[in-house]
């Protein structure tokens, strides 16, 4: 009795083909592909789904894959270019928490305190920025948002099948719109901390033509904190129910149906 076995190198191009694809994008996935989750947990993951959607999606790549080298590279930059494409956008809506809390900060007094950003490589940034980031990563997870995530991994060999060229120009369009959302989205969340960065600052200017013995700054800046920190207690359900939504509405683009 023989045994034929000249389909496997078939089935392992086709599994380093969907593991680029999905390791690329989880890698930068929000919620997933946090820097804060370990390398090794990560690569796990990534081969996971990669095991689980492999008797799905492996019938989109074509047959005798390694019977062309060329082809197979084409093939592997194919799928490594979509899954950072995808991966970059959906990388791009966690911004949103870090520049609203660098406004908030800013509003508040306390742009110069500074913390480790779990979320974000360990670089420094502001303590509103890295409570919200870890808030928003959380309320991800505890919401079951990162369901979508991997729904989106899923239905994007639906959406950009294997074999055909990436959309280079609807992934460039798809990135500057996501920027200039997020930018959006940001400036929407921090709008309290603006208007009442505003009336606090006109008032200080105020009672500085009044008192210019007086350091009103100086003696203000507690005030500017406490207000700051009672504004983000009573707005942080609100703030973050529709940071919530809005990532929910970016990941459902790479969703069908």
């Amino acid at each position: 009795m023989t045994i034929q076995l000249d389909f496997l190198p078939d089935v392992a191009a086709a599994f380093m083909l969907m593991f680029a694809r999905l390791g690329t994008m989880l890698m930068l996935l929000p919620a997933l592909g946090e820097s804060s989750i370990p390398m090794r947990f990560r690569l796990t993951i990534a081969l996971a789904l990669t095991l689980v959607m492999y008797p799905v999606a492996a019938s989109l790549y074509p047959d005798n894959l390694t019977a062309n080298m060329m082809q197979l590279l084409l093939l592997l930059g194919g799928e490594l270019a979509i899954g950072f494409g995808i991966g970059l956008c959906a990388r791009l809506i966690t911004s949103a928490l870090q520049i609203a809390g660098m406004i908030m900060a800013n509003q508040s007094g306390l742009a110069f305190a500074l913390g480790t950003d779990i979320a974000n490589e360990g670089q420094q940034g502001a303590l509103y920025g890295n409570f919200l980031a870890v808030l928003g990563i959380t309320l991800v997870f505890v919401s079951d948002s990162h369901y979508l995530v991997i729904a989106a991994l899923y239905d994007s060999f639906t959406i950009f099948p294997p074999g055909n060229l990436p959309p280079m120009s609807d992934f460039a369009q798809n990135a500057t719109d996501t920027v200039a959302h997020v930018f959006t989205i940001a400036v929407r969340m921090s709008a309290p901390f603006l208007v009442v960065g505003l009336v606090f600052y006109f008032g200080l200017g105020l009672l500085n033509k009044l008192m210019p013995q007086m350091q009103i700054f100086f003696i203000a800046m507690p005030v500017n904190i406490a207000v700051g920190l009672f504004l983000l207690m009573a707005l942080i359900a609100t703030l973050m129910m529709f940071y919530l939504e809005h990532f929910q509405g970016s990941i459902g683009k790479f969703i069908i149906g």
